[in-house]
């Protein structure tokens, strides 16, 4: 359970924006969303290889 603490005199929608951001951090909704379907594990390594190969294609483009 998030708890957000709201300072004395602070706006609520910048309580609200920090709510969010710790939200997203927690990554809860990213972990509900690969819940709602199940994928093989073969799917899953061949998924995180392919990530893996594009970030690593990345660097070394932006190497050069």
């Amino acid at each position: 359970m998030l708890i957000i603490p709201v300072k004395d005199g602070e706006n609520i929608d910048r309580a609200l924006k920090r709510f969010k951001r710790k939200f997203d951090r927690t990554g809860t909704m990213r972990q509900l969303r690969s819940r709602q379907a199940f994928s093989k594990p073969s799917v899953k390594k061949r998924a995180q290889m392919q990530k893996a190969q594009y970030i690593q294609n990345l660097r070394d483009q932006e190497d050069i």
